[in-house]
C-alpha cells in the first residue's frame, strides 16, 4: 500500500520519499494553505476544535466523502495523506486497518481532534516532531467512520519527520494511540510499528558488501556479477518485505555530497518500491483484501484487482521542496516552500494536472 523512508546525505540533510499504492486511482488533490487562515476539527458530540495554521504547507490531499451536485467538495472536504510545511517538518499517512476499535471514552464538554485533520492540525501548527509529541499528549484524537471508505474507522496511522532527523509512528491500535520513536525512519502498513522493528532482529547479517566467492569441499565458487548482498533482501512487495528492503536502501545507499544529488539519489531508491500494473494480481475468489472507495467507478475492464503506484513524491526536509510525480509520468515536478510563500490565499491544483509540468528541479507549476 505504501512505503516511506528517509534518506540522509553525507552532510546530514535529511529527505523523506514515499509511494503510495492502491487498485484504483483517486481524485487527489494538490493543496497549499498559507500561514494565518483558520481551521476547525469536527466530531459528533464535541464541541469543535479551532485552530490556525501557523506554518504554510503543501500536500497531497484525498477528498473525505463522496461529492454530490447539492454539496461539492470543498476545501475542508480534502484531507492531508502527504505534506511539508515550511519549517521542513513533513507528515504521511499510510493504510493500518487495525486502527478500528472501541476508544476511551472524552468529556462531552471537551474539543477533540478528528484523526482525519491529523495532518493540517501537525503541519499547521508545529516545527518539529518533539512539538507534535508534546502536543499530542495533551490533545484528544479520536477515529471516525468514513463513508468514502464505506464506513471503517480511519484504517491508517501515521508517521511524522522533521528537518533535523527526529522521527515519529502515531498510532491506534485497535483504539488506542501510541506516540513511537522511529529509529530507523522506515515506514509500510500492519502489522504493528513494534513488530517490524523486532523483524529486523532477523536480517542482522545483511551487508551491502558483495561476497562473490566461497568454498565448498574442493570446490571454489565464485560469482560471474556484482550485486549479491542483496540476495538476502524480501523480494515480495508485501509491507514486512517492503519494511526491510526500505531500511536497506535508507542505510546502504551512497552518500550524496550535495543536496541536489541527494534528491536524485532518493528518486534512485524511491524507484526499488515503483508498482506497475500486473504485477500482482488478485482475483475475488482469492480473498486479497483493498482498500475499497465509495464513488468511484470499478474497473470493468480486468476481471482482477492489481496495486499499483498511484503517486511518488519526494520531501527536501532543509530547502523546503516537495516534488511529486503520478503513475502517467517518470519526471517530479517541483513544489518550493519558500517561492509558495507570496501566496496568501489556499490554492488547490489537481495533481494529475502537474503530470509533465516540469522535470524537478527546473520551475514551480503556477498553482490555478
Amino acid at each position: 500500500m505504501c512505503t516511506a523512508l528517509v534518506y540522509t546525505d553525507a552532510a546530514g540533510g535529511h529527505y523523506l520519499g514515499r509511494t503510495l499504492e492502491l487498485t484504483i486511482d483517486l481524485p487527489y488533490q494538490i493543496v497549499y494553505l498559507p500561514a494565518g487562515l483558520a481551521a476547525v476539527s469536527q466530531i459528533q458530540g464535541h464541541p469543535s476544535l479551532h485552530y490556525t495554521i501557523a506554518h504554510a504547507f503543501l500536500s497531497v490531499t484525498m477528498p473525505a466523502r463522496v461529492p454530490t451536485p447539492e454539496a461539492p467538495i470543498g476545501l475542508a472536504d480534502l484531507k492531508v495523506i502527504e505534506g511539508l510545511n515550511a519549517q521542513g517538518l513533513a507528515f504521511s499517512l499510510l493504510s493500518y486497518p487495525r486502527a478500528g476499535g472501541t476508544q476511551q471514552a472524552v468529556e462531552a464538554t471537551r474539543a477533540v481532534l478528528s484523526v482525519s485533520d491529523l495532518g493540517s492540525w501537525v503541519l499547521g501548527q508545529f516545527a518539529t516532531v518533539d512539538e507534535v509529541k508534546t502536543a499530542l499528549a495533551a490533545q484528544p484524537v479520536m477515529l471516525e467512520a468514513l463513508p468514502i471508505l464505506g464506513g471503517v474507522s480511519s484504517p491508517f496511522h501515521y508517521v511524522v519527520n522533521d528537518a533535523s532527523g527526529a522521527s515519529l509512528v502515531i498510532e491506534f491500535d485497535n483504539g488506542r494511540m501510541s506516540l513511537l520513536d522511529n529509529p530507523v525512519r522506515v515506514m509500510t502498513n500492519g502489522p504493528k510499528f513494534d513488530w517490524h522493528l523486532t523483524n529486523l532482529d532477523n536480517y542482522t547479517f545483511l551487508s551491502n558488501v558483495d561476497k562473490s566467492n566461497g568454498t565448498f569441499g574442493r570446490y571454489e565458487a565464485r560469482q560471474p556479477d556484482s550485486g549479491i548482498a542483496t540476495a538476502g533482501l524480501p523480494s515480495s512487495s508485501t509491507s514486512v518485505g517492503r519494511f526491510i528492503r526500505a531500511v536497506y536502501y535508507a542505510a546502504f545507499t551512497e552518500k550524496a555530497d550535495s543536496p541536489d544529488a541527494a534528491v536524485h539519489t532518493l528518486a534512485h531508491i524511491m524507484n526499488n518500491f515503483d508498482r506497475p500494473r500486473g504485477v500482482s494480481i488478485d482475483y475475488p475468489e482469492g480473498g486479497g483484501g483493498h482498500m475499497e472507495v465509495q464513488g468511484l467507478a470499478s474497473d470493468t475492464a480486468h476481471p482482477y484487482a492489481t496495486e499499483f503506484t498511484c503517486w511518488t513524491s519526494l520531501s527536501d526536509l532543509g530547502r523546503k521542496l516537495f516534488f511529486v510525480r503520478d503513475y502517467g509520468a517518470l519526471n517530479y515536478t517541483q513544489f518550493d516552500l519558500g517561492a509558495l510563500s507570496t501566496l496568501h490565499t489556499p490554492k488547490v491544483v489537481p495533481l494529475a494536472s502537474t503530470r509533465g509540468a516540469a522535470p524537478y528541479g527546473l520551475r514551480d507549476p503556477a498553482p490555478a
